[in-house]
């Protein structure tokens, strides 16, 4: 299992902050590859808010006694004092990230991006760029260093701007002949990642245009069905640099790239260094 978090003073106890309209208290990642269950149960809540992020796989929520399946492309909200309690199972190779932030204005804040206080789950699409801001923020909580905490309210604001646009894009109608071919598509791209897949030969497969399926894709997900492979072939490298020997040369093999140096360029490009960088780092505790 992979595990990278920060806390805001090393403490892991949530808090009120009343003196600012919004602060970061605690970030983090979970991906889950062999550990059978990952629990959590806070039958009081806590006092802040947590903001969670299914970024693959999918996660099982309780709210009100009631089991919700949370797939990929979604986030969950968690109001202070709400009972929280969830499940990732490894089986279902779950990537969750996770962001807890307080203030004396956030209920106004979280309106004015368009979640209303009803909202805890929301569809955002699934893309890179929100774990990017999610990495940014564990790094800047991390390394500390100087406005690091005005630059952690800066990036979770761009995530609520974010989550704000796909709100307002999401089609107003839901089209369950759609959803239903999204998720036989990311189905089948999570299952042959590693293999070269030709999205006009799998359009065609299906009786789809190509044009209407990439559009149809990125409208549900966020982006592209190209992009959507990439991001599961990077979680995948990162993974194998946690887990195993493997080499940076045998990992791009194993994903699906041929080229080691090209695959190294895209890792780089996509988590910020080098996947030998990577390696180093969550093997030296961050």
């Amino acid at each position: 299992m992979y595990v990278n978090s920060a806390y805001r003073n090393n403490s892991r106890s949530d808090f009120k902050d009343k003196t600012h309209a919004l602060s970061v208290g605690s970030c983090g990642t979970y991906h889950l590859y062999t550990r059978p269950l990952l629990p959590t149960h806070r039958p009081r809540g806590r006092v802040d808010f947590q903001l969670l992020y299914i970024a693959s796989g999918k996660a099982h929520f309780y709210f009100k006694g009631r089991e919700e399946i949370v797939t990929a492309g979604h986030m969950v909200l968690y109001r202070p004092k709400e009972e929280q309690k969830y499940r990732y199972y490894g089986a279902d190779q779950t990537e969750v990230y996770w962001v807890h932030f307080t203030g004396n204005n956030v209920t106004n804040i979280l309106r004015k991006y368009g979640i209303s206080d009803q909202m805890q789950v929301i569809y955002t699409g699934i893309s890179m760029e929100y774990k990017k801001i999610f990495s940014q923020m564990i790094q800047e909580l991390q390394l500390c260093q100087k406005d690091h905490e005005e630059l952690l309210t800066l990036l979770l604001r761009q995530l609520l701007i974010m989550i704000s646009r796909r709100i307002s894009s999401r089609p107003k109608r839901r089209n369950s002949y759609l959803e239903e071919a999204v998720e036989e598509a990311t189905r089948y791209f999570r299952e042959n990642y590693d293999k070269t897949v030709s999205i006009e030969d799998y359009a065609s497969s299906r009786g789809m245009s190509t044009s209407w399926f990439i559009r149809s894709f990125k409208e549900y997900t966020g982006f592209t069905p190209m992009q959507y492979i990439l991001s599961i072939r990077i979680s995948s490298a990162q993974n194998l640099l946690e887990t195993t020997e493997y080499t940076v040369a045998e990992i791009s093999d194993i994903i699906g790239y041929e080229n080691p140096l090209y695959f190294s360029r895209l890792f780089k490009k996509q988590i910020g260094v080098s996947p030998s960088g990577f390696r180093e780092r969550v093997r030296g505790g961050n």
